[in-house]
């Protein structure tokens, strides 16, 4: 009985050693660390904030990240979660530096959250700009007549069926909706003017929906230096008055679904943003297929 009480204490003893080496290890790398930058990727349409929302907040609050680095490679999304995302980034850099490294694409609300960053790098190629507004609403009263499907609209409010997929939308509709995405295009012109400095009529005069390659965007001043992530690492470091080789921490990704499994990663945050995207229907988006 002697025997088994040490043997048992011997491997209490063991496992204890282990966990406490296994959660030591990480703590004394920070040690030695010049410091650490958080990483947060920001992929395919926006539609959603709240990932990245929680990651950005951590990041800032964690006291251990000396910076944040933004990896867009987005064509843009939804006008509301853009703009809750770019808020968090005008919070976060009174706290610590954020630099936005642009990927191959960081176009409309993709460059308007990196807008809102300390510091933006690009590619000389990355498809930026596309600052613009943009709505889709399908007109299928021909093929519902071929089809024999009729629909019945009961509302309260004249405008409440705004895009209804059966009928012509009225000259009166029409105008209400230019008018709303006027607001919202205004809206997007006054952030980017007062996140990079510009005055609002230099922003105004590219703010027509084109896209801008990303040495041309410097030139306009809507980027602040071209190179790849490695470079936006150097200026994360800089701003954080880093000494030596920075580690890079990764805002944890979401579960894989089944979905993902089943499909690809790729072609499931297709579908997820065609679904989810649907309540999104004013975009700060580069004009993709609908």
């Amino acid at each position: 009985m002697k025997r088994f009480f040490i043997w048992f204490a011997g491997i209490i003893g063991t496992v204890a050693i282990g966990l406490l080496a296994w959660w030591s290890v990480p703590w004394l790398e920070s040690l030695s660390a010049s410091g650490r930058i958080g990483v947060v990727e920001i992929r395919g349409t926006i539609d959603s904030s709240q990932e990245t929302l929680k990651a950005i907040t951590q990041f800032r609050k964690d006291s251990g990240i000396k910076a944040i680095i933004l990896r867009i490679d987005s064509p843009g999304g939804g006008i509301g979660p853009s703009q809750e995302i770019y808020r968090e980034v005008r919070r976060t850099i009174s706290e610590k530096p954020v630099v936005a490294s642009l990927g191959g694409v960081a176009a409309s609300g993709g460059y308007y959250i990196a807008s809102a960053s300390s510091r933006i790098v690009s590619n000389p190629g990355t498809i930026t700009g596309s600052i613009g507004v943009i709505t889709y609403f399908p007109n299928l009263r021909e093929l519902f007549g071929k089809i024999g499907y009729d629909m019945v609209t009961l509302k309260a409010g004249k405008f409440k069926d705004v895009g209804n997929p059966g009928r012509e939308m009225t000259p009166e509709e029409k105008a209400l909706m230019q008018a709303t995405l006027d607001d919202a295009h205004s809206q997007f012109i006054g952030d980017i003017a007062a996140a990079r400095r510009l005055p609002e009529e230099k922003v105004r005069e590219i703010a027509d929906g084109r896209i801008i390659l990303g040495q041309t965007a410097r030139q306009l001043g809507l980027v602040d230096d071209l190179g790849n992530f490695e470079d936006a690492v150097r200026a994360a470091a800089s701003l954080g008055r880093m000494e030596g080789e920075p580690e890079l921490t990764f805002a944890r990704k979401k579960k894989t679904s089944l979905l993902d499994l089943l499909l690809g990663s790729e072609t499931s945050e297709r579908i997820s943003a065609l679904l989810d995207g649907s309540a999104n229907v004013l975009r700060f988006q580069m004009p993709t297929t609908p």
